[in-house]
């Protein structure tokens, strides 16, 4: 019996492992495609590094050009450049900027926190508020209060980003003076941890919550249609015909089974809050990697341009495997199909 016992523990422990490795194998070639993708929409991008970084020095001619597109390998033909950015990306080398003289991933490093704390905070906060008001709007369907949170949201998704951010900032900055307009900090203060973090945090109100207004509006409409459409199941009906408390039927089996279309759709559009982050951060004056893209952009930093989007789809890569992990939690039976 023990001798079995432990074959099968490791008969399981080499099918994990092999599941490991096939899963590295995967997210390795994913990143390579992702980064060959990348590489080719750069490059048809139109404009010349060269001529950018050499009319930074007032010396644009024809000497200078080919000096700089010999020095960063712009001369080479294009296949070689790839196969050097392939290399790079394998070795964890993001490569150089042509513009700040910097690696580009201290560059990253250095605006990937501000970028994590916004779009963090803004996910979080359309994902529960919507859920919130969703649920509420679902358990009203057809009441004044439903209408009132429908228009709400209606309204909130018909609103551009940058729009909204520049109406919050008329209000509560210039006319009431609650929060501040733009920035990370308050810049040549000196303060505790504590007076730091919400000195970061009365900045972060204004950019976070333009940034989540339409996916809120988003989940809660969702959220909505979802409980309508389980609170009408068979299953529902008989537990109430079991006695079930209400706060029990809504909390054990209307919001566990409402709730999945919301978190497979919130994994889905969590990459797309970066392309939100480019606006707002730029509306806001973020530090961030949406302001860095922009930035880059504008002066054909391509390395820079590259490294972003390679770091942001691994990002997505992460966020979409921490939704199926989530997505299991709530939905054991999604474990138990996977399993059989």
């Amino acid at each position: 019996m023990t001798t079995s016992a432990s074959g099968a523990q490791g008969h399981r422990g080499i099918a994990v492992a092999l599941a490991i490795l096939g899963w590295a194998a995967k997210f390795i070639a994913v990143v390579l495609v992702i980064a060959t993708f990348a590489f080719v929409l750069v490059k048809a991008a139109p404009g010349d590094p060269a001529q950018v970084m050499a009319g930074q020095t007032g010396a644009a001619d024809e000497r200078m050009l080919a000096q700089i597109r010999q020095e960063y390998g712009l001369d080479k033909p294009v296949i070689v450049q790839l196969g050097t950015h392939l290399k790079r990306v394998l070795t964890l080398d993001l490569g150089f900027s042509y513009r700040q003289r910097q690696p580009v991933s201290t560059l990253i490093l250095e605006r990937l926190p501000a970028t994590l704390l916004l779009t963090g905070t803004a996910f979080l906060l359309a994902l529960f508020s919507g859920i919130l008001l969703g649920t509420l709007a679902g358990l009203r369907a057809g009441k004044w209060s439903d209408t009132l949170l429908t228009v709400i949201s209606l309204i909130l998704y018909a609103m551009p980003v940058f729009w909204l951010g520049l109406m919050m900032v008329l209000l509560f900055s210039v006319q009431l003076g609650w929060l501040p307009a733009f920035g990370y900090q308050t810049i040549g203060v000196t303060m505790g941890p504590f007076a730091r973090m919400l000195d970061v945090a009365s900045h972060l109100v204004l950019p976070a919550v333009s940034l989540a207004a339409i996916y809120l509006a988003i989940y809660t409409r969702l959220m909505r249609a979802s409980v309508i459409e389980v609170a009408h199941q068979d299953f529902i009906k008989t537990a109430r015909a079991k006695g079930l408390t209400q706060s029990r039927i809504i909390t054990g089996h209307i919001l566990r089974n409402a709730i999945l279309p919301v978190v497979t759709i919130a994994g889905m559009q969590a990459s797309a809050l970066v392309g939100g982050a480019v606006v707002v951060e730029t509306v806001f004056a973020w530090p961030g990697l949406g302001r860095l893209t922009y930035e880059a952009v504008m002066q054909r930093d391509y390395p820079v341009l590259l490294g972003i989007f390679l770091v942001m789809s691994v990002l997505v890569i992460v966020l979409n495997l921490v939704t199926d992990a989530i997505y299991r939690l709530i939905d054991p039976r999604v474990t138990t199909r996977a399993t059989n």
